[in-house]
């Protein structure tokens, strides 16, 4: 009995002898230490400063590019749309202000030639330049035209007395036609005759101007044509449209060749910046003035 006694106490003693089981499960489902987290925290942040470091410069290099590629977008829109607009400006009515930065012209809608010689049976309605006339026949396609357009014949200068539209001696508002024959507003004695027997259909005065204080460009059209050049307060009578913000500097030169004057060169710089980039676009324009 002893002995079957003694082998009884160890079995029973066995679960109370096993604590390092107990001990090895506990330890296999613990969490994190603070101290690891800690260690993780570190090493991440270690880890994060080399790389913002090594990716930092093309980064910024990009965005820098991207701010460029925009500013050089909106300058060069806007230059081709003055070199466009230009292109369609009645010959000798290009005019730019002391400051140059406003740029004024009268655009065409497109044009024609009259009738200066009757036909070979005496009929057509020649254009009178002896006194003064109200209709005319044209030849060849009747353009197409607005109640609100103006005849000009032969203009010669934007800023001389004679044969300026600005001034009017030689423009005559377009009333009607009936295909063949134009009818003015009223009878006018143009003052010259046309070599080329033209005639241009104004449609309305435009003016850009380059606002340096308050940094935009900006169009504006449809106004009243008037003798002298609008700067300062703009005519309130037509119609603007912003092109460009941001601009930082702008001038507009124009020149022709001394000896005709048949020709100019319209000069157009534009600089816009933002956020310490700036973009400067130059550009120059053949303007063809053979009225």
């Amino acid at each position: 009995m002893n002995g079957s006694y003694k082998l009884q106490a160890a079995s029973c003693r066995t679960p109370a002898a096993d604590p390092d089981g107990l001990v090895l499960r506990a330890r296999r489902v613990r969490g994190v230490t603070l101290i690891e987290m800690i260690m993780v925290i570190v090493i991440t942040g270690i880890v994060g400063a080399a790389v913002a470091v090594f990716i930092r410069r093309p980064v910024e290099g990009y965005v820098d590019a991207a701010r460029r590629a925009q500013l050089s977008d909106i300058a060069d829109t806007a230059l081709r749309r003055m070199t466009r607009d230009v292109r369609t400006a009645l010959p000798n009515s290009i005019r730019i202000d002391g400051s140059g930065r406003y740029l004024e012209y009268l655009q065409t809608r497109g044009g024609g030639r009259y009738r200066a010689e009757p036909k070979a049976d005496g009929t057509g309605n020649v254009l009178d330049f002896a006194a003064a006339d109200s209709s005319f026949d044209i030849i060849g396609q009747m353009p197409t035209m607005a109640a609100t357009d103006s005849i000009v014949v032969y203009n010669l200068s934007a800023t001389e007395a004679s044969s300026n539209a600005y001034i009017g001696d030689n423009r005559e508002g377009y009333a009607s036609d009936d295909g063949t024959t134009i009818t003015l507003d009223a009878a006018k004695l143009f003052p010259l005759v046309s070599p080329g027997k033209r005639f241009h259909i104004v449609q309305h005065p435009v003016t850009y101007h380059c606002d340096i204080g308050a940094g935009v460009l900006r169009r504006y059209w449809g106004y009243t044509i008037q003798a002298a050049q609008p700067t300062g307060t703009l005519p309130l009578d037509g119609s603007s449209a912003l092109l460009a913000s941001n601009v930082t500097d702008c001038s507009f030169t124009y020149a022709t060749d001394g000896a005709t004057g048949r020709t100019g060169v319209l000069a157009l710089t534009l600089q816009i910046e933002q956020s310490g980039e700036k973009v400067r676009l130059f550009q120059q324009v053949h303007v063809s003035n053979a009225p």
